[in-house]
């Protein structure tokens, strides 16, 4: 059973997210919060799997709770729920521990498999809401088009920094594969690889170290 935790301010989404959630075998929702302050109290009595995390809320938004989940409770996943066209906050959640994001107007569907995807320690990151993402919200971190020197990354062999750039890009998996020539269980192991010697606890942080080491440029984005 995948144990749900629901961060929002309005309660009428809370209340909708929920009867999707209750509805759904094999997932539960534990408890509801209304800021970051109470969810981060939630969380940490409470140790769901998932958090459904809202950005804009007042008093404790969702980054700074985002951060404090994280570092108090990693076992627990938080996925940031938004209006993704206006809120520019997104890119700071996922710099703070977020696992990815869902849109409030997503079809229902979508929202209970993105629960599953990262409740089993993925990230949510499908290729095509991964480009507008780091297309829209990665120059919080650096100016459209430009790029630091790229960085060093001891012990990164220069296939990994292929498939690095690559995710870095969007690029799922089988996409990996067909780009560098190798299946996609390789490519998966490259990824796990980038995991562990970057220290990354998903594909998220993958991307982010992507354009912070200066391997993709703002904007750069797509096969």
């Amino acid at each position: 059973m995948i144990r749900v935790a629901l961060v929002d301010d309005q309660e009428l989404v809370r209340v909708g997210l929920r009867m999707v959630v209750d509805a759904t075998p094999g997932i539960e929702v534990v408890g509801e919060a209304g800021s970051g302050g109470q969810a981060v109290r939630l969380v940490r009595e409470l140790r769901p799997d998932v958090v459904v995390m809202d950005l804009r809320m007042p008093g404790m938004g969702g980054v700074e709770a985002t951060e404090m989940i994280s570092a108090d409770v990693p076992s627990a996943r938080v996925v940031v729920l938004t209006t993704y066209d206006e809120d520019a906050n997104v890119y700071a959640a996922l710099r703070a521990g977020a696992s990815g994001f869902l849109v409030k107007d997503m079809a229902l569907d979508d929202i209970l498999n993105a629960v599953r995807v990262v409740a089993r320690g993925d990230a949510l990151l499908a290729p095509a809401v991964t480009r507008r993402l780091i297309s829209d919200f990665a120059a919080s971190g650096g100016v459209r088009g430009r790029r630091p020197e790229p960085a060093a990354l001891p012990g990164v062999t220069a296939r990994e920094r292929e498939v690095l750039t690559l995710v870095g890009r969007g690029l799922s998996n089988a996409e990996l594969g067909e780009r560098l020539h190798i299946s996609p269980g390789t490519a998966k192991a490259h990824v796990a690889s980038l995991l562990a010697k970057l220290g990354a606890r998903d594909r998220v942080q993958l991307v982010i170290h992507a354009y912070e080491s200066g391997l993709v440029a703002v904007g750069e984005t797509g096969p």
